[in-house]
Parts: C-alpha cells; sequence; structure tokens
C-alpha cells in the first residue's frame, strides 16, 4: 500500500509538469468561457459578543444570511452576503483537508467528495423537477441508506468540520463545491460553480432507482440519464469521472480501481477501456471484469457498455484521443449536472476558483 502510495504521488507530479494543453492554459480563461432550511449551532466567542446566525435565502436571495449580534440586551440584526472570497476560502479549507489521511484509500478524499456531488446531483427527473442537488437530502434516510449511496458517509462526515468552521455555507451547496474542488485539485479542468442551492428536509428525499445500476448495459444507461436530460456523449463525458476513486466489496461488492492513477484526472478510463483485454473476474462477488494483463485494474458491466454500443463507442474512441476534448466536454457537462433543478437567483454568475494546486 505504501509503494501504491508513493507511485501515485510520483505519477501525480509528472501529471503537473506535464499536463495537457487545456490544463496548462492560465486558470483565468475559464472565467470567460426545501421546505425548511437549517442553521449551524452559533460560532463560539470568548468575549460578550454572541453570533447567532440563520439562514434567510427566502428573504436575501441564494447564500444570504441574518446574524445577531446580540451585547447584553441589544441584538441588531444585519445581514451576511457571502462573496467570491469567502466561497473561496471554503473551497481552500477543503482543498488543504484532501490529503490529511494518508491511510484513506489512495491518499486523497477527492474521488469520494466527487461521488458524493455527482450522486446529489444524479436524482434530478426533469419531468417531475425533483431530484438534483437542490436540498442535500443524503443527510436523511431513507436516501442515505438507498445501495447507490453506500459508502458516501465519510464524505459526508469529511465536510462536517468545513460546514461548523462555515456555517453560513448551506450543506447542498457545500457537497457541490466539495466536488468542484476534488476535481481541480486532482488535475482536472476547472469547474465554474454558483452557489444558490437551499437545503430541504426528509420529506423531499428521492425515491430509490434514481441513480445507475453499475450491473446493467446500455439500455439502462440512457433511461437512467435520459431522465435528467442526457444525450449519449454527455452519459459517455460523465463516465470519464471513472478514471477517479475505486470501488469498495464492503460498499458496492465491487472492487478495486479503474486506472493506475485513481486521484488524477485524465482519459485514461477510455484508453484502458479500449487498450487493454478485459476478462470476466473469478471471485465471489458479483459480475465485474478485470485486466488481463496485470488483474489489478477493474471495470463494471455499465463500463463495457460504453465500448459495446456503437453510438457509445464513438465518444469512447474521440475522447482517448484527445484530453484536451474530454476536459472540454467533461467541464460542461459536470456543470449541467450539479446544476440540475437548482432554482438559482436571476443573473446568478458563476465562479472559477483558484486551484490550490496551481
Amino acid at each position: 500500500m505504501a509503494a501504491s502510495r508513493t507511485a501515485t504521488r510520483t505519477l501525480r507530479a509528472l501529471r503537473t509538469s506535464t499536463r495537457p494543453a487545456l490544463t496548462a492554459a492560465p486558470r483565468a480563461a475559464f472565467q470567460q468561457s426545501g421546505r425548511r432550511l437549517y442553521s449551524s449551532e452559533p460560532a463560539k466567542s470568548g468575549g460578550s459578543n454572541i453570533w447567532a446566525w440563520a439562514i434567510g435565502a427566502g428573504a436575501l436571495g441564494a447564500g444570504g444570511l441574518w446574524y445577531l449580534n446580540q451585547d447584553g440586551a441589544s441584538a441588531t440584526p444585519k445581514v451576511f452576503t457571502p462573496k467570491f472570497e469567502d466561497y473561496q476560502a471554503v473551497y481552500n479549507e477543503i482543498a488543504s483537508r484532501l490529503e490529511e489521511k494518508d491511510d484513506y484509500d489512495d491518499g486523497s478524499y477527492g474521488p469520494v467528495l466527487v461521488r458524493l456531488a455527482w450522486h446529489a446531483s444524479g436524482t434530478y427527473d426533469k419531468e417531475t423537477k425533483t431530484g438534483g442537488s437542490n436540498g442535500a437530502t443524503m443527510r436523511f434516510a431513507p436516501e442515505s441508506d438507498h445501495g447507490a449511496n453506500a459508502g458516501l458517509k465519510a464524505a459526508r462526515d469529511f465536510l462536517e468540520p468545513v460546514k461548523a468552521k462555515f456555517p453560513w455555507i448551506t450543506y447542498s451547496d457545500l457537497w457541490i463545491l466539495g466536488g468542484v474542488c476534488s476535481i481541480q485539485e486532482m488535475l482536472g479542468p476547472n469547474i465554474p460553480y454558483r452557489p444558490g442551492r437551499q437545503d430541504s428536509d426528509a420529506a423531499a428525499c428521492t425515491p430509490d432507482g434514481r441513480l445507475p445500476d453499475a450491473s446493467q448495459a446500455q439500455d439502462h444507461l440512457r433511461n437512467i440519464f435520459y431522465r435528467m436530460g442526457f444525450n449519449d456523449q454527455e452519459i459517455v463525458a460523465l463516465s470519464g469521472a471513472h478514471a477517479l476513486g475505486r470501488c469498495h466489496a464492503d460498499r458496492s461488492g465491487f472492487d478495486g480501481p479503474w486506472t493506475f492513477s485513481p486521484t488524477v484526472l485524465t482519459n485514461d478510463y477510455y484508453k484502458l477501456l479500449l487498450d487493454e483485454k478485459w476478462q470476466w473476474k473469478k471471485w465471489n462477488g458479483p459480475k465485474q471484469y478485470e485486466d488481463k494483463k496485470t488483474k489489478s485494474l477493474m471495470m463494471l458491466p455499465a463500463d463495457m457498455a460504453i465500448i459495446q454500443d456503437k453510438k457509445f463507442k464513438q465518444w469512447v474512441e474521440k475522447y482517448a484521443a484527445d484530453n484536451d476534448l474530454f476536459f472540454k466536454d467533461f467541464q460542461a457537462v459536470i456543470v449541467k449536472l450539479f446544476e440540475l433543478g437548482v432554482p438559482f437567483a436571476e443573473n446568478s454568475e458563476r465562479w472559477v476558483f483558484k486551484p490550490l494546486n496551481a
């Protein structure tokens, strides 16, 4: 395991120095391109002033908060409206902690935070206008117990200290910001972000079955993603997130990483799908593939479906041949995913945060 982490960090250093032209370009260039709300407990103070926070999004617009500056018998209501620099501070806090536990997975919480943001967003239904990242309803059962969300408590728990430090940010915005931060810090493209999500209660939980089932094939993928409003090209572009992280036998039942660099976002997922020889893994777990050469990588039936389907495969081939194209399309489709069903304020702007690894 130690050797694996060392190899991953060496590869990360190499990726940083040889990253594709798209990510080497100046970061600033990308800037051109509920029912019930919650509040965290007041921050502790050593003086006589007590800061009492309460979300006032309905009256103030997305991100606006009331607080009371209580001094003795007086209490003066004020308004705090977070700005870009406030969200950059949250971003920095998340980024600084991604690799704080060397023994967690491959040395980074990044992949599981991307999965949290993805699964919070991927419940959207364009017909009923329900689900999506607005609400952060995975905080509650039954949604937190859905099979597709197994293991995501680790990501939610990781972000709790950040929420405590920045009590003004909603869980909904925090989870998506965690995904944005992780993608950028793992050398992916810059992901434009805008706040404005509001937290809901358990009544807004979505039914089970809205997220992809990894054991299924192309018809299932189309049913799931078409329901959200995606097309075939976007399905394949989103699948590129499998360059990150790994499956766990004690969570999904499947086991292993998709690529040799699970904490660095590249187009290797597509290259490996096409270039490696894949065979069924002989084990006591669910059906999954392993690479014939090293038997250390895995692919799921849903992964193999995108090279078994001609309409999907043409995009796999394009992304395998052109990392810049993959980054461009991935950036566009992940922003679309993260914003599905969110009632943003009119004329709200997207921001691009500066990565700590820049």
